[in-house]
């Protein structure tokens, strides 16, 4: 099976024109048109994220996505990630089964922590449950997607559940749903428990770390006779005409992110040197199309992935060059990395 390429979004809210920051409703409705795009192009996927804060503009990322299925007619759509333990996961299931009905049958879920808390206090969670919640709502949501009848649980963190299904259903099959892993092997056997598709988040250093993960997942998955599912990878990245200019419009804002963010996780800001690093061997897919196409199969053929999805949006990078990007990723991208995994 021909790898697939997608493309990943926070719903970051970007330079107008003046410089300034545009607005939340105008980031969602970029969003909305670099979907729109996606599709006219042939890409296979795109997920947006979900986030409670102000540099990100998109709490709702199921409203979003619905958007986008009423003007496309192919695109895969999804989360990246439906932040589980604060949600309800039978919302959650419901919600994404209507964005299924709605788009004729594209929804994807991604289950994941998010690296954020934000949600924690909003919804009345403490973060000293971080762990057991995810764990107990993963085996809640997956109760509900095996859509079995009755659907009978019982937890700790809520009332047992046994009612004879849930509502609305999925048309056809089940709805497609992949565990975010940002990199321990307990959340690999967790993805590999369930039978759920396996989705790396490579944010930082080579993709060599992330091997034995890869290899996890597939030896519990064949020990559990499930079969091996899909795996794919979630990096962030830029396409530009050149190397030099894809570097050059990214690092600012790059900068300019993880300088923000750090200051609230005690990081120190990034240097030029470790950015040209990143980019070169590391989670960065930064450069022009041949250059990303490259490392992209590179990646595909050492993981053995299925799946591709390129963090486009970049912290405060104009709308405009993410729709360049896009447009560089779809129409010359994604035809070389399959001529080059073709090629053997």
């Amino acid at each position: 099976m021909a790898l697939e390429i997608g493309l990943d979004t926070f719903g970051d809210r970007t330079l107008d024109a003046g410089g300034g920051l545009v607005s939340h409703a105008q980031a969602i409705r970029h969003v909305v048109e670099q979907g729109v795009l996606a599709d006219q192009l042939g890409l296979a996927f795109i997920g947006v994220g979900e986030h409670h804060r102000d540099d990100f503009a998109v709490s709702a990322p199921e409203v979003v996505l619905a958007a986008i299925a009423a003007r496309t007619k192919q695109i895969r759509l999804g989360s990246a990630v439906t932040v589980l333990s604060t949600d309800d996961p039978i919302r959650v299931f419901q919600r994404f089964s209507t964005v299924d009905a709605v788009s004729n049958g594209r929804a994807e879920v991604i289950l994941g922590r998010g690296s954020f808390t934000e949600s924690f206090p909003l919804f009345g969670y403490s973060t000293s449950e971080y762990e057991p919640l995810f764990e107990e709502k993963v085996d809640l949501y997956a109760a509900v997607q095996a859509q079995t009848s009755p659907v009978r649980w019982r937890g700790r963190h809520r009332a047992p559940l046994d009612v004879e299904a849930v509502y609305p259903p999925v048309e056809t099959g089940t709805l497609r749903t992949w565990i975010g892993v940002g990199g321990t092997p307990q959340s690999v056997l967790r993805a590999a428990h369930y039978g759920f598709p396996l989705m790396l988040a490579i944010i930082g250093g080579p993709a060599q770390r992330f091997v034995a993960f890869a290899d996890l997942y597939r030896r519990a998955m064949t020990e559990l006779g499930k079969g091996v599912e899909a795996i794919g990878v979630h990096s962030p990245g830029h396409v530009a005409e050149t190397d030099e200019q894809a570097r050059e419009e990214l690092w600012p804002h790059f900068l300019e992110q993880r300088t923000r963010i750090g200051k609230e996780r005690g990081w120190p800001p990034p240097n030029r040197a470790q950015f040209e690093q990143e980019c070169a061997v590391g989670a960065v897919y930064c450069g022009a199309p041949e250059t990303v196409a490259t490392k992209i199969a590179a990646t595909a053929k050492l993981l053995g992935l299925t799946r591709f999805d390129l963090k486009y949006s970049n912290g405060r990078m104009p709308h405009a060059q993410l729709m360049r990007s896009i447009e560089l990723i779809g129409t010359r991208v994604q035809p070389r990395v399959h001529e080059i995994l073709a090629a053997g």
